[in-house]
This record gives C-alpha cells, sequence and structure tokens, in this order.
C-alpha cells in the first residue's frame, strides 16, 4: 500500500507496522497525515487475512516478521522511516537494530519489546511474570481450541475489562480467525534476545508514545528506551490507553506526521544528525521537550 505523488519529487519512504490482531489499515490516517510527500508501506503480519498464518516451517521468531520490513529498508534509495504500535513496535525496533544506519526516524506506539523487562530489575520481572501469565493463559485456550475465549482474554488485557464484549460481531470473527497467531506473537516478543545496550546503536531521531493510561509493562519499556536511545522524546498521550493508534487515530496520526516532518526538515536544514531540532511549529499536536514527557492534544 502506498500513497503516490509528490510536490518535492521522488516521495520519502516510511514503514508502519501495525499492531497484533490488526492489518495494515490501522495506518490508513498517518497516510492521509502525511500527504503526497510521502510513500507508506505498511506490510502486513503473519495470521492477517492478507498473508496468511504462519508456514510452521521452523520455530516462530521476530526475525521472521521482520523480513519483509528489512527487504523494503534494503531495497530503499533513502533512508527509511520507521513507524510501530505495540507488536509492530517490537517488530520495527529489531528491523531497526539490523539496519541502524539505514533508518531516518522512529515513531512508536507502546512497543512490546517484552524482552526488555528481564534485563530491569525488581519492576521488570514484576512486569514481566504479568505479561507472562496473559501469554500462557491466551496460549493454553488456543492449544484447547477456544479461540473465542483466547482472543476475548487478550483484548481484554490491552483494551480494558469488558471491551471484548463492545466489539461489532464482524471484528470479533475477525479477532478469531487470527487468534491461532497469539502464542507465536507473545514468543516473538518475549524471546527476542538483545540487550538493552544495544540500543545505543540507534542515532536516529526516535518520539516514543504511551498512552496516559498504559499498562504498567509498556511504561517500562518506553522509560527504558527513552534511557538507551540518545536522541529519544516521549510523548504521553492524553486520555488514550495502550490501543490509542486505534481509539484515537487523528490526534496519534498526527503527531508521528510532524515528528516525521520534523526530522526531515532538520536535515534538510542543518544536514548531519545530532544537531538541535528546529522548533515545533504552532499546530504541531505535540510540544517537543528532548528526553522529556508530553502530551498529544
Amino acid at each position: 500500500m502506498t500513497a503516490g505523488g509528490s510536490r518535492m519529487g521522488t516521495p520519502r519512504p516510511v514503514v508502519a507496522l501495525h499492531c497484533s490482531g490488526a492489518d495494515g489499515d490501522q495506518w490508513l490516517p498517518l497516510r492521509e497525515s502525511l500527504g503526497i510527500d510521502y510513500r507508506v508501506h505498511t506490510p502486513e503480519h503473519f495470521g492477517c487475512e492478507r498473508v496468511g498464518h504462519w508456514a510452521g516451517e521452523h520455530a516462530f521468531g521476530i526475525e521472521d516478521e521482520a523480513q519483509r520490513t528489512i527487504e523494503l529498508i534494503d531495497a530503499s534509495d533513502h533512508p527509511m522511516h520507521l513507524v510501530g504500535h505495540s507488536y509492530g513496535g517490537g517488530v520495527a525496533l529489531y528491523a531497526a537494530l539490523q539496519r541502524p544506519n539505514r533508518i531516518a526516524s522512529l515513531s512508536l506506539y507502546e512497543p512490546t519489546a517484552f524482552h526488555l523487562l528481564r534485563q530491569m530489575g525488581a519492576d521488570g520481572a514484576g512486569a514481566h511474570a504479568e505479561i507472562a501469565a496473559i501469554a500462557s493463559e491466551a496460549s493454553e485456550w488456543v492449544l484447547a481450541g477456544d479461540y473465542r475465549k483466547s482472543v476475548a482474554h487478550f483484548v481484554n488485557y490491552w483494551n480494558g475489562p469488558g471491551a471484548w464484549k463492545t466489539m461489532s460481531p464482524r471484528v470479533q470473527a475477525k479477532l478469531v480467525r487470527w487468534a491461532p497467531k497469539i502464542p507465536l506473537d507473545f514468543r516473538a516478543l518475549m524471546q527476542a534476545s538483545a540487550p538493552l545496550s544495544a540500543y545505543a546503536a540507534l542515532k536516529c531521531r526516535t518520539v516514543l508514545i504511551r498512552g496516559e493510561n498504559a499498562p504498567f509493562p509498556t511504561r517500562l519499556i518506553i522509560e527504558a528506551l527513552a534511557r538507551a536511545i540518545q536522541l529519544a522524546e516521549v510523548s504521553v498521550a492524553s486520555g488514550c490507553g495502550h490501543m490509542g493508534p486505534l481509539t484515537h487515530p487523528l490526534p496519534i496520526a498526527e503527531t508521528i506526521a510532524s515528528h516525521i516532518r520534523r526530522v526531515d526538515a532538520e536535515n534538510a536544514a542543518s544536514g548531519p544528525r545530532g544537531r538541535p531540532p528546529p522548533p515545533c511549529p504552532d499546530d504541531c499536536p505535540i510540544s517537543v521537550r528532548a528526553r522529556g514527557l508530553v502530551s498529544v492534544s
């Protein structure tokens, strides 16, 4: 999926990776916010209807999910802007570590890089245990063939108690078809092996966005990544939870688009990375404070 044409020559490349259970259409608002100056690729994950389920040729890992993104990065003539939400954020981080010099910017909404929790002391161990329990229960119900119960448990954790019952029958049916992927997503995220120190290799400007009501595990991950990535900023989305890009698509999309445009404006104006960014324009949905907490209005 792409947005074509540009008033400024070749559209700048963006890869946007959706969360578990969604598909590439999640990022339609981002494509609209960026406009014709950007070409937005939205590769879909295994388990999506347009991709199909994992073939089972070997044990699944995050490297398998990231392969399409890495191929897009390698095929591009220009550095790639990477965007990801939740599982898509974890995949984006893996791809960025494989090609750190080919990434123009990172925009991540609560990336679920659960492997980092094991490296974060007592708080991280508690958060990891919380996620491991969710993964274990959801996976057991998949193995038992009760896909509906598995995905309801998954949805209620990330969206809030009772969220499953509020979804339309069409959305519920789509998620039930996707449910066999749940154990693989958790496995990929929890068994990734990059140490926290590895993220210091990412020299691109990064915005780490979390919901005001983010669950404890993703709050810890955001805090750790903000310390590890030198040019990282943190943004707090007011009134949002983990599913902010779906519950509040327009402000989140414009926050990400603003970050991408600022990075390109900075590079065009001052050349090498590492210099201070230009002031955020008056209509920017976030007020950028280097490495600080800001709010999406």
